[in-house]
C-alpha cells in the first residue's frame, strides 16, 4: 500500500526460524507490505540466498537486501547473482551494498584500507555490468579485466543498486554512484533531512528507511517492545543516527551513566523512544510514518521485535 508519498515493507528478523522464513514472506504479501527486505548479518544468513527463497514463495511482493558488503564478495559473481534473480524475478529485486560493520569485517579479515574508495568502485562498476556494458577497470580493490554478462544472462529490467550507508562522506558517495541510499534504524525525520544535504542528489535517488517497530493498542506495551532493540542506539558506530537530535547530549550522557546496553535502553525515556522507533498505536504509527514520507523516505521498512516473528508481522499489518 501507499501511503502519501512513500511505501511500506518489513523486514524479515535475522533470527527468524528457517521454517518460518517463506510463511512470513507469504503473510507479508497477503497484508499488503509493499516491499519485504532481508539482511546479510554476519553469522546467521545469506542475503542472496533468502531473496531468492522468498522471491519464488510469493507473486509480486518487492524484496529488497539490505545489505552485500562490498569487502566479502568478488563484484563479477555478484553480479551475476543479481542478475539471475532479476531475470527470473523481473522488476521485483533491489540491492543494497555497503562497508558491513567495521567489526565484523575486520574479523574475517575483510576491512579495506579505504572503504571510501571500495564503495565507490563497487558499485560503479556492478551497476554497469548489471547494465551489459563491456567493463574494464583497473581500480585500487575491483579489477575488471574485460568481462561483459552474457546476452542470455542480463535481465530486462536492471534493478536498482542502492548504498547502505551511514556517515556523511559515505552518503555522499551513495549520491554520487548510486541509485538509492538505505538508512539503518533508527530513522528520524531530522536524521532523514541531515542524511539528504549530504548525499544531494542531482537525480532521483530513493531513500529506505529501516526502523524497529511494534504496533498495539496499549502504547506502553509498544515502547516495551522495542527497547531491548534500541540498546545499541549509543554505541559509537550508531552516532550519526544520534547527532540531529535535540536530545543527542542527554542520550550520550545518559549512556555514560549505564552500565550496560539493557540498563540504558530501559532507562531512555518514553517520548525519546517514539522517536528512536516506529512504536504506538496504529495510528500512531501512520503519523511517524507520515513523518518520515514528508522528510525525503520513499520506503519505510519496518523491523519487527518480539520471539514471534509472525504475531509480529500480523501487528504490523495494521499500520496498512
Amino acid at each position: 500500500m501507499t501511503t502519501r508519498d512513500g511505501t511500506i515493507g518489513v523486514l524479515i528478523p535475522r533470527d527468524i526460524p528457517a521454517g518460518d522464513i517463506v510463511a512470513f514472506a507469504q503473510r507479508a504479501e497477503t497484508h499488503g507490505f509493499d516491499e519485504l527486505w532481508v539482511v546479510e548479518d554476519l553469522g546467521y544468513r545469506g542475503g542472496l540466498a533468502q531473496a531468492a527463497t522468498v522471491l519464488a514463495a510469493t507473486t509480486g511482493i518487492r524484496v529488497g537486501v539490505g545489505l552485500l558488503p562490498a569487502a566479502a564478495r568478488n563484484v563479477a559473481f555478484t553480479a551475476m547473482e543479481i542478475a539471475t534473480l532479476a531475470q527470473l524475478h523481473p522488476g521485483r529485486i533491489d540491492i543494497a551494498v555497503g562497508h558491513g560493520m567495521p567489526p565484523w569485517m575486520r574479523g574475517v579479515g575483510a576491512w579495506p584500507a579505504s572503504p571510501l574508495t571500495l564503495l565507490t568502485e563497487y558499485i560503479t562498476v556492478l551497476k554497469r555490468l548489471l547494465g551489459g556494458e563491456l567493463v574494464r577497470h583497473e581500480g585500487r580493490y575491483v579489477r575488471v579485466d574485460g568481462l561483459r554478462l552474457d546476452a542470455c544472462a542480463l535481465p530486462a529490467e536492471v534493478p536498482a543498486v542502492l548504498a547502505g550507508v551511514r556517515g556523511p562522506r559515505s552518503l555522499a558517495v551513495s549520491g554520487d554512484v548510486a541509485d538509492g541510499t538505505l538508512l539503518a534504524e533508527p530513522v528520524t525525520p531530522a536524521y532523514v533531512r541531515q542524511a539528504l544535504t549530504h548525499i544531494a542528489p542531482s537525480r532521483p535517488h530513493r531513500l529506505v528507511a529501516y526502523n524497529i517497530a511494534s504496533v498495539h493498542d496499549d502504547p506502553a506495551a509498544a515502547r516495551a517492545a522495542v527497547r531491548p532493540a534500541l540498546e545499541v542506539v549509543g554505541e559509537p558506530d550508531w552516532r550519526p543516527h544520534i547527532t540531529p537530535l535535540p536530545f543527542h547530549d542527554e542520550l550520550v550522557s545518559l549512556r555514560s551513566r549505564c552500565d550496560t546496553p539493557r540498563e540504558f535502553a530501559r532507562s531512555l525515556p518514553d517520548e525519546w523512544v517514539g522517536q528512536l522507533a516506529v512504536a504506538g498505536t496504529p495510528r500512531q504509527a501512520r503519523s511517524r510514518l507520515a513523518d518520515l514520507f514528508d522528510a525525503g523516505v520513499s520506503s519505510a521498512v519496518l523491523a519487527p521485535v518480539g520471539s514471534d516473528c509472525l504475531a509480529s508481522l500480523n501487528s504490523l499489518a495494521a499500520v496498512l
